[in-house]
């Protein structure tokens, strides 16, 4: 799986980008605020339809121009792609691939995978439950898009029970319909809760042996799931979870009425990290922190390859620089296979690894 090309128009700082790349590891290095970043989020953009700095799409676009446009051709499953992304303001995006447009963000997902390192993830051990589950959510959407579409109607059903919960004693009309809502999220919930259940039991032994080999053999990471209380055995049948789910969201229900909040359900779950038996985020040390979240992430990878059968692309932003150099070098020894993408500010400090194409990038132009 690669990115052979990628087209960009009025992305971020890009007024007009075209650029050619190896199938091997490309080094993109310059300045800050050059560029480096937005590159590698177009390029994750049309795998996930999403952004890990921008919670809107109109964020996406050059503050000067009412639209965007991202293309790139890749090659996956011995097939070439055209996938593009079109982005306006004030309209919905719209998704092509091959010229067709998609109906959902899972098909792009169905085409390209790409696993993203960043600087912010770093703290992802130590960062509140939220980032844990966007973590989640990322990888598993772009392997089972029947996933992706649960944790959609998951969004809108939580937003709708939300409103209800806020104006109900404005508007005692909006009770009518609360129990429904909450049965309806029962249902899609049950769903998110087994994929993460079952994703998290394969997790737990591919980032297990990274860090082991990370920390060479002195640490044992260990992954835990936290989620709903009634619900003993995330690994159910989802027929089971669901009922587990609609038992708590009833018990809960009239605290909910009181605090005009969702209290109850898989918006709430976590990812617990224990380092040689002790939870990490309470009392791992900075850099035993850092090698969790790059296990993590390196583990998904692993996956990733199990499924498809192709690696995926993978993008390190700026990350090597975070990094001491015995954990520089355990990073450049693990990404070996696939394409890979690595930003930094200068060319240098990746010596021992074998450079598919180094590009420069200042103004947003790549030379």
């Amino acid at each position: 799986m690669r990115v052979d090309a990628l087209t960009l128009e009025d992305f971020r700082n890009y007024r007009r980008l075209e650029a050619a790349f190896s199938p091997g590891v490309n080094v993109i290095y310059g300045e800050n605020a050059q560029g480096k970043t937005n590159l590698l989020e177009a390029v994750a953009y049309l795998s996930t339809a999403s952004s890990h700095r921008a919670r809107y799409d109109r964020e996406l676009i050059r503050l000067e121009a009412p639209a965007a446009v991202v293309k790139a051709t890749v090659e996956a499953r011995e097939r070439t792609f055209k996938l593009e992304a079109r982005l306006r303001r004030g309209q919905r995006r719209q998704l092509f691939s091959n010229g067709v447009r998609l109906k959902t963000a899972g098909e792009l997902s169905g085409v390209l995978q790409t696993v993203l390192f960043c600087p912010e993830d770093l703290s992802l051990i130590r960062a509140g439950a939220a980032e844990r589950r966007r973590f989640l959510d990322e990888c598993i959407c772009q392997l089972r898009p029947r996933y992706a579409a649960a944790l959609s109607q998951y969004k809108r059903l939580y937003e709708h029970k939300t409103r209800i919960l806020r104006d109900w004693e404005e508007k005692p009309a909006l009770l009518d319909t609360l129990d429904d809502f909450s049965y309806q999220m029962a249902q899609a919930g049950a769903v998110l809760i087994h994929y993460r259940a079952h994703f998290l039991k394969r997790l737990r032994e591919t980032a297990a042996a990274v860090h082991a080999d990370f920390s060479g053999g002195r640490e044992q990471l260990d992954l835990g799931y936290a989620t709903v209380s009634t619900v003993a055995d995330p690994l159910a049948p989802t027929r089971d979870l669901f009922e587990a789910v609609l038992e708590h969201q009833r018990a809960h229900r009239q605290a909910e009425l009181e605090v005009r909040q969702c209290l109850t359900g898989p918006h709430k779950d976590d990812l617990v990290v224990h380092i040689n038996g002790l939870e990490a985020k309470t009392y791992a040390s900075q850099g035993q922190t850092r090698t969790a979240a790059l296990s993590l992430k390196l583990g998904c990878r692993e996956i990733f390859y199990h499924d498809t059968g192709e690696w995926p692309v993978l993008l390190l932003d700026d990350v090597l620089s975070e990094l001491d150099r015995r954990r520089q070098e355990f990073v450049l020894h693990r990404i070996t296979g696939g394409q890979v993408f690595i930003t930094c500010c200068e060319d240098d400090g990746l010596e021992g690894l074998d450079h598919g194409a180094v590009f420069h990038i200042h103004g947003g132009e790549l030379v």
